[in-house]
């Protein structure tokens, strides 16, 4: 499988917002199946310290979410180039760099800040520029085709999870 879907939790939603978890979910659109799945929660303060920037628009979103939600940035999080090089070792699972479509939703948000906190610790973007994918375009083109949750709205895993669904459907 060839195709991820990524989901961040960030502190922000400029390029390089402070992300306090990555989720992540291989899937193959054709045969309509999801692989292996990644999730990790990232200390803020280690996100902050390589540059990451906290909006506070966003702490303020994040107050008004339920418990649930919020518990997404209160556990104990991982060094942030400790929880990347965690997850090239889970993209390299999947499949090669060269084939990795990676999927984010909003064409100037998930793969963008992504990107950024790996040039922040100056490690290597581990996909190519032009294997960027944009679910929230799909989703704009599909509006017939709604897209069913499940586990926690703002979980990064469970949010990617019910975005591949989605997009496999529209697709």
């Amino acid at each position: 499988m060839n195709n991820i879907m990524i989901d961040l939790e960030t502190m922000g939603m400029c390029p390089n917002a402070a992300i306090i978890a990555i989720g992540a979910v291989e899937f193959d659109q054709h045969l309509k199946m999801m692989g292996a799945k990644f999730y990790q929660t990232i200390d803020l303060q280690s996100a902050v310290n390589l540059g990451g920037t906290i909006d506070p628009s966003t702490v303020i979103w994040w107050m008004q979410q339920n418990d649930t939600a919020r518990a997404e940035f209160k556990r104990p999080g991982g060094l942030m180039i400790s929880v990347l090089s965690n997850f090239n070792i889970f993209l390299d699972s999947c499949c090669d760099k060269d084939s990795r479509l990676l999927w984010g939703n909003g064409s100037d948000f998930d793969n963008v800040i992504l990107a950024s906190a790996y040039r922040s610790c100056n490690l290597e973007v581990p996909w190519k520029f032009w294997n960027n994918r944009c679910y929230r375009t799909v989703k704009a083109l599909r509006p017939d085709i709604k897209i069913h949750r499940s586990g926690t709205y703002h979980n990064a895993l469970d949010d990617a999870v019910s975005q591949a669904e989605h997009l496999m459907r529209m697709i």
